[in-house]
């Protein structure tokens, strides 16, 4: 179960493009769902948005348990210190991302009493309809989704890419299906 040295495992990185895909199609679910005020109905798109974020919520804890307990592959040759630790920080915003945002995202619902159902199951609320001192939730769920996210995203993408037809080394390749 341990990693190649060329690479991760199967199970990192089909996790990996799971979450990728999830956010995908959140993201096209955000942007096109109506603007979410006082008095919203949940839409199917809404609804959609609300499930594809419990379900990014699931499988990032998932990812986490499995980074936890299998270490990644060493470094690549040649790699700068900065570069290492850069990589390490942005991997882990991303992970505190996909934790927080989901979270922010199911106590705004619950502050303006909008059901999360899932699969025919309303899942609880976290907190009470218009509880004190919630209502900011939504507004940071949303900066930061729209962002935090996608610059730490971006930079991801950028960096793999860099590594790729710049420096032409494995870094990219690693997270790659075979």
């Amino acid at each position: 179960m341990a990693p190649t040295s060329s690479g991760y495992t199967g199970t990192a990185k089909a996790l990996h493009w799971l979450i990728v895909l999830l956010l995908i199609a959140q993201f096209i679910f955000a942007w096109t769902m109506p603007h979410i005020g006082r008095n919203t109905p949940v839409t199917t798109l809404i609804s959609l948005h609300f499930t594809f974020g419990i379900i990014i919520l699931a499988v990032a804890i998932v990812r986490l348990a499995w980074r936890l307990t299998h270490r990644e592959p060493p470094p690549e040759d040649g790699l700068p210190p900065w570069q290492n630790l850069s990589a390490h920080i942005v991997h882990w915003l991303l992970y505190a991302l996909l934790f927080v945002i989901p979270i922010l995202g199911w106590i705004n619902a619950s502050w303006r009493g909008m059901p999360i159902v899932m699969f025919g199951l309303e899942l609880p609320q976290l907190i009470t309809t218009r509880a004190a001192g919630w209502g900011w939730t939504g507004d940071v769920h949303g900066l930061m989704s729209n962002y935090l996210m996608l610059a730490l995203v971006g930079l991801h993408v950028v960096a793999a890419l860099y590594h790729h037809f710049v420096r032409h080394d494995g870094v990219l390749k690693r997270m790659l299906p075979r």
